[in-house]
Formats: C-alpha cells, sequence, structure tokens
C-alpha cells in the first residue's frame, strides 16, 4: 500500500523540464507585455530613425533569457555548493546538477551576446544586419559601459561552463559560484540606474537586488527539480535554503524600496505612470512570494521531512511561475522610462558624482561633515544586519544562562556606527571631491573601525550561539565556519607577513599607480576601494589583537613586532604623500568643476598629513591593547599552573620539569651502581 502511494505521488509530481519551461515562457510573455504598456518598443515615428522591430522586441526578450540563465546558473551553484551535503569531493548529485550549471551557463553567454548586439543597434538605431561587425562589437565593447557589461557576463558564462566540465572538487565549484555572482553585478552599474540622480544609492540597490534575487529564484529553482526528481538530500537541501530565501526576501524588498524611491519623483507618480503601475505590481507579486514562503515554513517543509513531498513541489511549482512573472515586470522596468526621467538634465559633478556638488567647507570645516548625508544601500544594509545578527546572538546566549561580555558587544555596535559614518556622513560626500577627506575616509575605514570590529569577536560569537549539526547529518553553519577559519586560504592570508603586506601594499598600490583614478571613475570601483580598505585592516588587526579562533597566530612578543615592524612603511607612505609633486588621481580632479579648490596640491599635502597624524592614534591604542592581552594571557597561565600544582598534575610545566630531574638523578645513580658493580667484580 505504501509503494502504490509513493507511486500515485511520483506521478503527480509536476515534471522539472515543464515548470521550468512554463516559468520561462511567462517571463518572456509578461516581459514583452510590459515593454508594450510600459512604451518601450513604441512604433517608429516618421523622420525619426529607428533600430526596427526585431530590435524593440529582441532586446527585451534577450535580456529576460539573459536574466533567467544567470539566474538558473547561480541557483544550480548554490545547490552544489552551499545547500546539498558533501565533502571536497563532489557528490554524484552535486555532479549532476553541475552539468545543469554549465548547460545555464552556456545559455546565459550565449543570450548575453544576442543583448550585446540589440542594445548596439538600439543606441545607433540602426537595424541588427547593418552592425555585425566584428570591429564596430569590438569598439562597442572597448569604448562603451554597456557594452563592457554585456561582454563580461558572456565572459563569466563561458568561463563557468568551462569549470563546470570534468570538475569533481568542491574549490572549483565554489569559485564557478563567486563568478557567477559577480556576473550578475556588471549590469547594474551600467544601466538606466546609473545614469539617474543619486545613481550611487541606485546602482548599489539595483546590485543588492541582483543578488537577492539570483540567490531566492535560482535556488528556490532547483531545491524544487531537487525534489521534484527524488532526490534523498532534497528535504537537507530545502532545510538549507528557508534562512537563506527569508535574507533573499529581505534583501529584494529593501533594494526595491530604495531603488523606487531614488526613480520616483512623488508618491502620486506611483498610481500615475506606468513605471509605478509596474513598480505596485513587482510589490504585490514579492507580498504573494513572501506569502507563499511563510506558508512553506509552517506546512511543506515539515511535510518534505517527513517524506511527503507532493505539496511542497506544488506549491513551489506556483511560486516559481509568481517569480517569474515578477522577472518579466523588472525586465520591463529596465525598458520604461521613469515619470520626469527626461525633464532636467544632470550637471556634470552630478553625472559623475551621483549628487550635486557640496559647498565649501570654509571656515569651520567640521560642521558640513556632519550636515552633508548620503545614502548608501550596501553599507546601511549590511550594517543593520550585522548589528541584528549580533544583538541576536548575544540574546541567544543570555536566553540559556551563558555571559557575553558587555565591552565586546559594545565594541562592535560602535565599530558599525563609525562604518556608516565613515561611509554615509560628509565623508563620504567630500570623500569623491576632496582628497584629503578621501584619506581620512580611508583611514577610519582600515585603521579604526577594524579595531572596534576584531574586538566584537563576531566569529567566537556565532560558535556559541549557532547549534551544532546531529553527528550524522550534513554540516550546519557552525561547522561550515570553523573549516574556513581552520582551512588552508585562511591560514595563508592570516600569515603575518601576507596580512602586513595586503595592510600596507595596497595602499602604495592604489595610489601610485592609476588605479585610484579608474576605481574614482565609477561607483563599483569606488565600493570595491572603500571595500578592500576596510578587510585588509580587520586582517591586519586581527592578526595583531584577534579575539576569534583562527589559525595560530605567533606569540606576543611576534606580533609587538610584526606592528612595529609595519608601522614605518605607513609613515613612509604619509610623508611620500607630502612631498610628492605629481598629483594623484589628476585625470578624475580634472573632471570635478570645483570652484572652491584653489590648489590640488595644498589638499594632497593635507591628505598626507592627515594619513600620519591619524596612523599615530590607532597604533598606540593597539599597542596598549596587545600589552593587556599579554598581561592576562600570563595571569591566565599563572592561574592554570597553579591549578595543575594543586592537582598533582603531571602535565603541569614544573611537574614535568621536576621530574626530568629526577630521571637524570636516577640515571647518574644507575651510572654509578654499574660502576661499582664492575670495580668489585673486578
Amino acid at each position: 500500500m505504501a509503494t502504490e502511494t509513493k507511486a500515485s505521488n511520483a506521478r503527480r509530481l509536476p515534471r522539472p523540464a515543464l515548470v521550468l519551461g512554463a516559468g520561462l515562457t511567462s517571463a518572456v510573455a509578461v516581459a514583452v507585455a510590459a515593454v508594450w504598456a510600459g512604451g518601450g518598443a513604441a512604433v517608429s515615428i516618421p523622420g525619426i530613425e529607428d533600430a526596427g522591430a526585431v530590435t524593440r522586441w529582441g532586446l527585451p526578450v534577450a535580456r529576460t533569457v539573459m536574466d533567467a540563465s544567470a539566474v538558473a546558473t547561480v541557483g544550480a551553484l548554490l545547490l552544489v555548493v552551499v545547500l546539498l551535503p558533501g565533502g571536497r569531493k563532489l557528490s554524484p548529485a552535486q555532479l549532476r546538477y553541475l552539468n545543469w550549471a554549465g548547460g545555464a551557463a552556456v545559455l546565459w553567454a550565449a543570450a548575453s551576446a544576442a543583448a550585446l548586439v540589440f542594445t548596439l543597434s538600439d543606441l545607433f538605431a540602426q537595424p541588427v544586419g547593418e552592425l555585425l561587425s566584428p570591429a564596430v562589437i569590438a569598439d562597442f565593447v572597448i569604448a562603451d559601459a554597456q557594452g563592457r557589461s554585456y561582454a563580461m557576463a558572456v565572459a563569466a558564462g563561458g568561463l563557468i561552463a568551462t569549470l563546470c566540465v570534468g570538475v569533481t572538487t568542491a574549490r572549483f565549484a565554489r569559485l564557478a559560484l563567486v563568478l557567477a555572482v559577480a556576473g550578475l553585478l556588471p549590469p547594474a552599474f551600467t544601466g538606466h540606474s546609473s545614469a539617474a540622480g543619486n545613481h550611487d544609492a541606485a546602482v548599489s540597490s539595483l546590485a543588492l537586488h541582483l543578488v537577492g534575487v539570483a540567490v531566492w529564484v535560482g535556488g528556490l529553482v532547483f531545491v524544487l527539480v531537487a525534489a521534484a526528481r527524488r532526490e534523498e538530500q532534497a528535504a537537507d537541501a530545502a532545510r538549507r535554503f528557508s534562512p537563506l530565501a527569508g535574507w533573499a526576501l529581505l534583501a529584494v524588498a529593501a533594494s526595491g524600496i530604495v531603488n523606487a524611491v531614488v526613480r520616483l519623483p512623488s508618491v502620486g507618480a506611483v498610481f500615475t505612470s506606468a513605471y509605478g503601475l509596474m513598480v505596485i505590481g513587482k510589490t504585490v507579486a514579492l507580498a504573494g512570494l513572501g506569502g507563499i514562503g511563510w506558508w512553506h515554513r509552517r506546512r511543506t517543509l515539515p511535510a518534505l521531512a517527513g517524506g511527503s513531498r507532493r505539496g511542497f513541489v506544488r506549491l513551489a511549482a506556483g511560486e516559481l511561475l509568481l517569480m517569474a512573472a515578477a522577472t518579466g515586470l523588472a525586465v520591463g522596468l529596465s525598458r520604461t522610462s521613469a515619470p520626469g526621467a527626461g525633464d532636467a538634465s544632470l550637471s556634470p559633478a552630478e553625472e559623475l558624482l551621483g549628487f550635486a556638488m557640496p559647498p565649501a567647507l570654509g571656515d569651520f570645516p567640521w560642521t558640513p561633515l556632519f550636515t552633508q548625508w548620503h545614502f548608501d544601500p550596501l553599507f546601511a544594509f549590511g550594517t543593520a544586519a550585522a548589528a541584528l545578527l549580533y544583538l541576536a546572538g548575544v540574546q541567544k546566549l543570555r536566553a540559556r544562562g551563558d555571559k557575553w561580555p558587555v565591552g565586546r558587544t559594545v565594541s562592535w555596535l560602535l565599530g558599525l556606527a563609525v562604518t556608516v559614518l565613515a561611509t554615509m556622513s560628509g565623508l563620504a560626500v567630500y570623500g569623491k571631491v576632496l582628497f584629503s577627506v578621501h584619506m581620512g575616509q580611508h583611514m577610519i575605514l582600515a585603521m579604526t573601525v577594524p579595531i572596534l570590529l576584531v574586538l566584537g569577536a563576531p566569529a567566537t560569537l556565532a560558535l556559541r550561539a549557532l547549534p551544532a549539526a546531529p553527528k550524522d547529518s550534513p554540516d550546519g553553519p557552525r561547522e561550515m565556519l570553523l573549516k574556513l577559519l581552520h582551512s588552508r586560504y585562511v591560514k595563508l592570508i592570516s600569515h603575518p607577513a601576507v596580512a602586513s603586506l595586503l595592510f600596507i601594499g595596497s595602499a602604495f598600490a592604489v595610489y601610485y599607480t592609476s588605479l585610484f583614478e579608474t576605481l574614482m571613475r565609477s561607483h563599483l570601483g569606488h565600493l570595491f576601494m572603500l571595500g578592500h580598505f576596510l578587510a585588509a585592516g580587520l586582517l591586519f588587526f586581527w592578526v595583531i589583537i584577534g579575539i576569534d579562533p583562527g589559525p595560530r597566530r605567533p606569540p606576543h612578543l611576534g606580533r609587538l613586532f610584526v606592528l612595529i615592524l609595519t608601522m614605518p612603511f605607513h609613515s613612509w607612505f604619509s610623508i611620500s604623500l607630502m612631498s610628492s609633486t605629481a598629483l594623484i588621481g589628476e585625470g578624475w580632479w580634472s573632471l570635478l568643476d570645483r570652484p572652491w579648490v584653489e590648489d590640488p596640491m595644498d589638499d594632497q599635502y593635507n591628505a598626507g598629513a592627515i594619513a600620519w597624524a591619524t596612523g599615530d592614534i590607532p597604533v598606540l591604542i593597539t599597542t596598549i591593547i596587545l600589552a593587556i592581552q599579554w598581561v592576562r594571557s600570563d595571569l591566565r597561565e599563572a592561574r592554570r599552573v597553579d591549578r595543575q600544582i594543586e592537582r598533582g598534575d603531571a602535565g603541569d610545566p614544573l611537574a614535568a620539569y621536576n621530574a626530568y630531574l629526577a630521571s637524570l638523578h636516577a640515571h647518574d645513580r644507575r651510572v654509578a651502581d654499574r660502576a661499582d658493580t664492575a670495580e668489585r667484580e673486578a
């Protein structure tokens, strides 16, 4: 009877290929309808050149297929790397879905190539057939940001497809997942959001939106496929995916709100424009998806864990179709102009900075630095999530009666607050306009924030708060974190020489090459630069004063030696800035209209002075912290030895030394006895 029930359930399950095909078809249909309703495919007007109907309809279709295949690639790799249990060698189930990822990546590359050609045709208002020239396409890729973004997507898809062929280890699968997520980002920084006022917030929120959608939709697709194919580990995959889906939902909702606020001029425009109505449609779809996710947690996931797949698969299939419709609406939004988008032209400063040129600092420079604020979604949502997760971990420890030092919590929250101050206050605004303020921002992120965050011991809190996986179950988040902290990669980068080189060498590499000017010209590059400075600082100070577990660190005297050896290079960097006769990033500063900047070289001298002055205080604080940790370590060791002596533990160093002396004495006595015996016998 049980066998008949299982067979009946298996027959009733939707076939994965049919569900995926229906999802892709619905996404394309909704995208075409949205483009038509939003005027993105309006008929040609006499007297105005037009690219033709092939481009008008081919571009949204290519974009939809490109987005869907990119999401499928991320989802398949997420299933292989994160959701399915496995070790260093990929299991047969993981290898099967790695092949799915390779096929999706091929489609991603092909659709990206088609979207590149259609975009070129749309921009030049010429039919596709007249532009199919390698020289024209190459020039578009080299000279235009959109061309480069599509070319990067083509390269990402091709590289991922290559990696998925013959790969048998989890290391290369993880690399493919990183490449897939990175391949999603370039279009976000070159689309219509990047050309709007306040484009920093627009493109950051769009990038966060794309990653959230890819993780949410892609993960759901392949958890659904695994369940429909009756994989043995489908329940484990669904259990692991549930918290990821929740965080992805929050990221998609928050980033969507920010992007809508940036793009729409008023609340009324939400109800009176095609763009606003599409936003409402996406909001309704998002609310429906959130309700389905809640129902999954309440009903279908427990049933799936108990062996019943039908409810989960059917509800997930409906959820996937709703997601496909939302994806089609997103493509329609990308082809629809927001109300008022072309009413006023942006000034050169707004096009470069994403905001109007700020006023001069004047006689009281500190006031504008704390009154000119600029919202950045990535840092805002990132710091908020870090604070909430940390406080949740502390609350969990207290709920079970464990203690957590208040000083660590204060240090963590203060570090996040300083991060917000450095990335969204006037420091962030003037950091793009004045090299001196940028250097202050750099020093805060690289030398002040890391000290506070490292002393918060987030990894230790996570290891204590996260539950351990059952003995025969796959690794959970706690086990994954432990493996990462003790991995060969972390052991390599946490070597004092490597950490010091990244900490100091990156400053010379950024500022004394053309890299600084290149990174300042795009919001993505600027975010990468700030993130790198923060990461390099975290790594260095974790090696010096870190509390969290990890590879074996040098003793306290060795850490002090590393700190003393590293700081002169920082002073050398500061002095070189003050004494330099060449303007760093001259191409960037020359593009900005800064009538209140009299001499850029004076500003560069001030930047060097700020780097020198602000570097000494963190070093002094770090030295004091290191000395306190050293004293406390010696006191703990002394108490441990005292306890061992009281217990008479032979493992005590003093007891071991006494035993060693006793063994030497016994050896000498045996030698003397043998000598006496030999003498008597003679």
